[in-house]
């Protein structure tokens, strides 16, 4: 494996495992090996992985609507539960939220 393998193989598979389709991922990886290609030196020494895989995420997240990003990831939350249980009131004796009895 050279380096040009190297890079598309892990940038798709980092991809892939961030949430994109297979083929934002595989497009992705076109753009970091194709980014490497034309680079002369990285942004720090030791870092040019980093820099092609940061320039494929951002092309993958374009290639993406809103919607469709992390949908897997996203959190369903459940109905958030009231102050009061079902049934139950505030009766006369019991204080409002500022705890004030009339509410002014």
């Amino acid at each position: 494996m050279n380096h040009v393998e190297f890079i598309e193989k892990h940038v798709r598979e980092e991809l892939i495992r961030q949430g994109f389709t297979a083929a934002v991922a595989q497009g992705g990886a076109f753009q970091a090996v194709d980014m490497y290609k034309r680079m002369s030196q990285a942004s720090r020494k030791g870092r040019i992985f980093d820099d092609v895989l940061r320039h494929a995420k951002l092309w993958a997240e374009k290639q993406t609507l809103p919607a469709d990003r992390f949908e897997s990831k996203r959190i369903k939350r459940e109905k958030q539960q009231g102050l009061f249980l079902k049934g139950e009131s505030r009766g006369e004796g019991s204080p409002t939220a500022f705890g004030c009895k009339n509410g002014t």
